[in-house]
């Protein structure tokens, strides 16, 4: 059914796996448009009460594919339609009616540590690679970003996360609240097994209603987020900085930003 992502149902369990390991699950146009899908799809799943997401292979996701950006043709080429794909996925996540689970291994960085950090609950293995790290190649978060980072270490701590765009392991993460827990490498999968068991041996349907009532409160604040990161996001791939951040990475030589 899908090409870049994996979907299984079991029971009351859903999980969404990233599987385009020979890209480290990069986030190219398709694998997001699947995502969005996939997860409006999922909103009609009314048996289905917890969500797992993961990644095939070695990581979790080095976010978005980046040599993409390089040129102004093919993929990316109208970059307001991949906004509002992006936007059209975060929105369906957060509004999913179920439990949600991002288990990271290896690594979780831009667009794909937005996804994780728009989860329920973050497991992620001691030695993975975190990070928020779009300021690298002069951008700034997408995927709810923003929102997200805010929600989980408050505004004034946000802002310095994402302009450092520091490459943080799981103990790091924990210590600053932006995981809920770490666990030994290999050990993530158990670990997310113990929660699965535990909620749903629990009333799970409140919990959900507590979601629900929450995230519906917050609605309007994410979607003003996702619009801002929109436009600034396309403001941004203007700059020089970032022509320069995306040669540099692909160069991979350190970038010379000038600020403009």
């Amino acid at each position: 059914m899908y090409e870049t992502i994996r979907l299984e149902i079991a029971e009351r369990k859903a999980t969404v796996t990233l599987n385009r390991p020979q890209a480290m699950n990069a986030m190219d146009v398709k694998m997001m448009e699947e995502l969005a899908a996939c997860f409006e799809a999922l909103h009609e799943e009314t048996g289905v009460q917890i969500l797992v997401i993961k990644g095939e292979g070695k990581v979790f996701s080095a976010g978005g594919d980046v040599k993409l950006m390089q040129s102004d043709g093919g993929a990316f080429a109208n970059f307001d339609e991949v906004m509002d794909v992006i936007t059209r996925l975060t929105k369906a996540y957060y509004t999913l009616p179920m439990l949600t689970i991002a288990q990271i291994h290896g690594a979780a960085a831009g667009l794909g540590f937005s996804l994780a950090l728009g989860s329920d609950i973050v497991v992620a293995e001691e030695n993975s690679k975190l990070a928020m790290n779009f300021i690298g190649i002069g951008l700034i978060p997408d995927g709810g970003g923003h929102f997200f980072m805010k929600e989980r270490v408050g505004t004034v701590k946000a802002k310095q996360m994402i302009w450092e765009g520091k490459v943080m392991n799981a103990v790091e993460a924990l210590e600053q609240g932006l995981i809920d827990y770490q666990v030994a490498d290999g050990a993530a999968e158990g670990m997310v097994d113990q929660i699965i068991g535990k909620f749903l041996a629990s009333p799970i349907v409140a919990m959900i209603e507590t979601k629900m009532i929450l995230h519906a409160a917050n609605l309007s604040q994410l979607e003003t987020m996702l619009q801002n990161e929109a436009k600034g996001q396309a403001a941004m791939r203007q700059t020089a900085d970032h022509k320069e951040g995306i040669a540099a990475f692909v160069e991979k030589r350190v970038p010379e930003f000038k600020g403009q």
